[in-house]
């Protein structure tokens, strides 16, 4: 189909028409034309939308659903409706399935599901077989396959010399290594940040030691074997002082921050609600200022929302019970607007397809169509019928909101709340 974006507003610092209110017109999946204004073609549907802005298509690097295993907590399918009501052009899909994702023939199953859908999906494969920390999976089958990274989805890689022989292996094939930063025996059985909360509340707590721990250590490693780390959803000051320190000394490291990070701290789970729950822990005032300043300067390379679907089931249990996890695709555009502002959320929702080896070209004549569409302005409260998602467990219901995403125009095909 084609498409004409009316008077729509470009926001992509890499674009000739970056600030300018313009016509946009998509044929068969390129942008053929931008000007102040393009007559409508026959068989051209024609979009116009209040305050339209349109930047490159957002990413997420941190995406879960639940098919193959899980479908009743969200399918492939549906999700990757929601991700495109929701802003989203592409996503990185986790590997915590059932099977878990750990063959070539796994990830082609989700290649196969995914098929000409406007949003593309992008499968990380697991690092080791069924993500039980043993044996390294077949990375570079997987990536043949069309893995984009490799990790154990909330699972650290305990033994440090399997990280690093999955760092050197990895390099013959330019693979990207993920590796969750916690150490589990400093964790414990912790299920919430050790700070004054967890005492109130007399909840077990993980101190940020044990993220701190297992980033230092692989950061060590990494200096020693070269490769390319990244390190998702980081979440305490010192993590990103040592992420920080780790990019002056030209390490190929990068890593990610989820939005509920940025936006809420350990003082919500004072009711015991489990929507809360989520791991990394939810941290301090003073880590969440230390997070969003490495947004600033750029020790943090992305944001995701780190959208984990969980059914009723295994959420609207006793605390100690409840699995970890919140949805995030429908409120990461507006809590980080109303946090940066418009062209610091766009930066960090685009940033992560550079780091990922996803094409991203900057909107203009010639280039494939792959772009966000949404509203920047207005104010509003998130609440439980702005979930597109199965699974309603939202941390951010009750929280403020600032504009809105309308959809998306990407692989030739348009869709809109």
């Amino acid at each position: 189909m084609n498409f004409l974006l009316k008077a729509a507003r470009v926001i992509d610092p890499k674009s000739p028409f970056h600030h300018k209110t313009v016509d946009i017109l998509v044929e068969n999946g390129t942008i053929t034309d931008i000007n102040t204004s393009i007559t409508t073609k026959n068989g051209c549907q024609e979009v116009q939308l209040e305050n339209l802005h349109v930047s490159r298509g957002w990413f997420d690097s941190s995406v879960s659903y639940g098919e193959p295993g899980y479908e009743e907590r969200e399918t492939i399918v549906h999700g990757l409706e929601v991700a495109a009501k929701s802003g989203f052009t592409g996503i990185a899909l986790n590997p915590n399935t059932l099977p878990v994702t750990d063959t070539s023939a796994s990830v082609g199953f989700l290649k196969g599901k995914s098929q000409n859908n406007p949003v593309s999906l992008y499968p990380i494969g697991a690092l080791t077989i069924k993500s039980e920390g043993v044996d390294i999976a077949e990375l570079y089958d997987m990536q043949q396959a069309g893995a984009i990274a490799f990790g154990d989805y909330k699972k650290s890689i305990q033994n440090p010399n399997l990280l690093k022989i999955a760092l050197l292996y990895a390099q013959n094939f330019d693979g990207l290594v993920m590796s969750f930063p916690q150490e589990n025996d400093i964790a414990g059985k912790g299920m919430v940040n050790e700070e004054e909360q967890s005492t109130l509340l007399g909840l077990k707590g993980i101190p940020a030691l044990a993220e701190e721990l297992q980033i230092a250590r692989d950061l060590f490693l990494l200096e020693y074997t070269g490769g390319k780390l990244h390190i998702p959803t980081i979440s305490t000051a010192k993590s990103v002082a040592l992420i920080k320190e780790a990019k002056s000394k030209g390490l190929q490291v990068s890593c990610s921050v989820s939005v509920h990070h940025l936006a809420l701290t350990d003082a919500e789970l004072a009711p015991f609600d489990s929507n809360y729950k989520v791991l990394p822990p939810l941290r301090t005032k003073k880590d969440i200022k230390a997070l969003q300043q490495g947004i600033e300067d750029g020790s943090i390379d992305m944001v995701t929302s780190d959208h984990l679907p969980m059914d009723i089931e295994h959420k609207n249990v006793e605390f100690d019970n409840a699995k970890y996890g919140t949805t995030g695709l429908e409120s990461a555009f507006g809590i980080l607007n109303n946090i940066f502002g418009t062209e610091k959320a766009i930066y960090m929702l685009t940033n992560g397809a550079f780091v990922f080896g996803i094409e991203n070209n900057p909107i203009n004549i010639g280039n494939k169509a792959d772009l966000s569409l949404f509203n920047p302005e207005g104010n509003s409260v998130f609440t439980k019928e702005h979930i597109l998602s199965s699974s309603k467990n939202s941390a951010f219901i009750g929280k403020q909101v600032k504009g809105s995403a309308y959809g998306i125009v990407s692989n030739g095909k348009i869709v809109l709340k």
